[in-house]
Parts: C-alpha cells; structure tokens; sequence
C-alpha cells in the first residue's frame, strides 16, 4: 500500500494541516504550540474555540516545569502520556487513583478514588502542576482543597471528559478565584490524551515527541 512512513514528514505535514485549518489568532502565542498539540491528539481544529486559559498560563506551566514541581495527575493514562524524557528538571508523575490509601479516603470522603487521590497528595499539592484528563470529580476536589491557600498547584491542566460533571467542573476552574493559573477545555470533551498532550507542548512545543 501506498501511505507515507516517515514518521517527522507525517508529524510536520500534520501540524501544517492544524495550522492552515485552526484560528489561532486569539490564542496568545506561548500556548499556540499547546493549542495545536491539543488539536492534534483529538483530530479535531473545533478545539480552538473551547480552549480557555488564565492570564500568564503558559509561562506559570513552564515555570513550574524548569522549577521541578512533581505532576499530579488524576489517572494513570494521564500519567502514561508524559513525555518523561523532556522533563529535564526530573519531575516526578504520580497518578492519583493509584495512591495506597485512595480507596479508604473516597469511602471517608464519599467520593471517588481519583478525587481521593489528590486528598492522598496534599502535602505534594502546593506549587504542583495538576493534570486532569479523566474525572470531573477530581477537579471539583482540587478546587475544593485550593481554597487553603497551602494547597494550591502552581498550574492547572483541566480537560476531563464526559457527561456528568465535565463541563461543569471545568467552568468552575475557569471562574476560580483563587489565583490558580490554568488552561482549561470547555465542555464535555477532553481525556487524558488531550490533557497530556497539553503539558507535552509546554516542554516540547511542536517537535515529536
């Protein structure tokens, strides 16, 4: 069969194609590149327009990168999609649902274990990067944990996905006020593809990863 192989023309030609397709203009230019990886992991330039981010965003994330904060993320998938090799501060990932004591905490807390988890983190929470692809219940925890002022991340990623709670959870990180800097997508899509693929572009920009 005839199908290009190589693998920088096929990531070069796709980022061309995002960029001749998305509209970008309003999008500040430290977070184009994290736009169009978005873009990328999901097939779909619509994105653009879902995309919402506070003041600074990108420079509190990469700050937060080169300053080594560890990565708390709500699921292992998030965590899996990391491109490890580009942490050159040496961050460390932990996925919060597989924390040891997850499960007790959610029956205590009546909640889920991924929310749970970042109970389970809390003395890892304050100057953390948050990435959340997967559990709205997990964002709305860590906004509820923020409000102490020594838990709060130094970045927040907020793309969980689904029908209950997702959109919702998400508009409440963009209203916060509690000075978190954050990108965030609006409404029901996201996942834990999409998340990673945001902190991704904040190390690697366009490249491969």
């Amino acid at each position: 069969m005839d199908y290009l192989r190589d693998g920088a023309e096929i990531t070069r030609r796709s980022f061309a194609i995002i960029e001749a397709e998305c509209e970008l203009s309003a999008v500040p230019a430290d977070l184009r590149p994290l736009a169009k990886r978005v873009v990328h992991s999901g097939g779909m330039p619509d994105l653009v327009a879902d995309l919402a981010w506070s003041d600074g965003a990108g420079a509190a994330g990469r700050a937060a990168l080169e300053a080594g904060a560890p990565i708390l993320c709500d699921v292992a998938m998030v965590a899996a999609g990391i491109a490890r090799r580009h942490l050159s501060a040496g961050n460390a990932i932990e996925a919060a649902v597989a924390q040891p004591n997850a499960a007790r905490l959610a029956g205590e807390l009546q909640t889920t274990r991924t929310a749970a988890g970042f109970s389970a983190l809390a003395d890892r929470l304050s100057g953390s990067i948050a990435v959340i692809g997967n559990a709205p219940t997990a964002l709305f925890h860590l906004l509820e944990l923020a409000e102490d002022p020594a838990l709060r991340p130094a970045f927040v990623i907020g793309f969980p996905v689904g029908f209950v709670g997702a959109a919702e959870s998400k508009e409440a990180l963009i209203a916060n006020r509690l000075g978190l800097p954050f990108v965030a997508l609006r409404g029901r899509r996201g996942g834990s593809a999409m998340a990673a693929a945001a902190l991704n572009a904040l190390m690697i920009g366009e490249e491969a990863a």
